[in-house]
């Protein structure tokens, strides 16, 4: 008997496929004991039964083994890295695109822009502080545009962001960041934004250390 509030239970199967109605390929890809590695760029290495090491390109659907590379075909490594993905035992692969601030390569999982690496990247709350004055002086990050810092205009200075003061000293191709000073925040009016090309911006710790407002907070 089922209760109204439950869903079905599901019909009783196999997880795994009747291997004797697959292909040669397919059959060895499921029962052979092999070992698979995420590698960069959406490549796989796969330590085999034989023990020998191949690595699989998944997104060009192509193998260094034998079998794809000289006969053409979709090998039993390639199935193994796709069977693994399938199933949440391996991460999907992840695309690689160069870091809008430092132009390190950098894997990334999504299509948001700028692309920025771990050591870059901030985020909207994350506390900050100008390079150009040094860590004392913490601001708040506001947002994170997909704006060039020479696109960036700073029409009370007639000129870009890029070009203002000592900006010069940093690549007219960063994303700008737009942050406000924590202290000067007033309940009466809206804190003025400040635009700084990303490169500019250094994180209080150093190291990857992330810090935000509440924690600065607490400190003080």
């Amino acid at each position: 008997m089922t209760h109204a509030e439950n869903p079905p239970a599901s019909q009783p199967s196999p997880l795994a496929p009747d291997v004797r109605a697959l292909d040669e390929r397919s059959r060895r890809a499921w029962t052979e004991s092999m070992a698979v590695r995420p590698l960069a760029d959406g490549r796989y290495a796969v330590d085999s039964e034989s023990g020998a090491t191949y690595v699989v390109d998944l997104g060009r659907g192509h193998c260094s083994c034998p079998d794809s590379e000289i006969r053409g075909e979709l090998c039993k490594h390639a199935r193994r890295v796709a069977i693994e993905i399938n199933q949440g035992r391996l991460p999907a692969p992840r695309r690689t695109a160069t870091c809008a601030a430092c132009g390190r390569e950098t894997a990334v999982a999504t299509d948001d822009e700028p692309v920025l690496c771990s050591d870059c990247r901030v985020e909207p709350g994350d506390l900050v502080y100008d390079r150009e004055r040094g860590p004392d002086v913490p601001m708040l990050v506001v947002e994170v545009t997909d704006r060039r810092a020479d696109q960036v205009p700073i029409p009370e200075a007639e000129t870009t962001v890029a070009r203002y003061g000592d900006n010069r000293r940093y690549p007219a191709s960063d994303p700008v960041v737009e942050v406000v000073y924590p202290r000067s925040v007033r309940p009466e009016r809206p804190p003025r934004r400040y635009s700084f090309p990303i490169s500019r911006l250094g994180r209080p710790g150093g190291d990857g250390e992330q810090a935000t407002l509440s924690e600065s907070a607490a400190s003080e």
